[in-house]
């Protein structure tokens, strides 16, 4: 039921300024407690070390693959292509040196097995650090 016919019902607008206000405060607040933070941080200085820098570089094996299945173990052809073989001629590539890197070299028509064999022999051996190298897509 309308009892007042004749008035019309205004539109509820909501006031935004007290909203603005706290808005501000809290701006200021967390403004000036972030100052404050800053100032307990520690000012430390380091010691310094004159230690030589080590000048032997990392020992790196390149191996290569070819899409026949060849090996080529740091620019010697092997003969034999099975794991056991390709794991001596990498044992002697890495001479004493301990832990090396080796790099994987294969083309891109190589057969899946010729680089497993590869890594399987380097398991074996106890070399762990396998990379491969390859080519930008542009290159081509």
């Amino acid at each position: 039921m309308n009892f007042q016919r004749g008035k019309k019902h205004e539109d509820l607008e909501m006031n935004l300024v007290p909203l603005i206000d706290v808005l501000l405060v809290i701006i200021i607040f967390l403004v000036v407690s972030s100052t404050f933070a800053r100032m307990s941080e520690l000012q430390i200085n380091l010691p310094t070390a004159d230690a030589n820098s080590p000048e032997q570089k990392p020992l790196v094996i390149d191996v290569g693959v070819d899409a026949k299945g060849h090996y080529v173990i740091s620019k010697t052809a092997l003969t034999d292509g099975s794991v056991s073989a390709i794991g001596a001629a990498l044992q002697s590539a890495a001479g004493n040196g301990k832990e090396p890197t080796i790099i994987i070299n294969a083309d891109a028509n190589a057969t899946h097995q010729s680089v497993i064999n590869v890594m399987e022999a380097a398991r074996q051996v106890g070399y762990t650090h396998i990379t491969f190298a390859t080519q930008t897509g542009g290159n081509r």
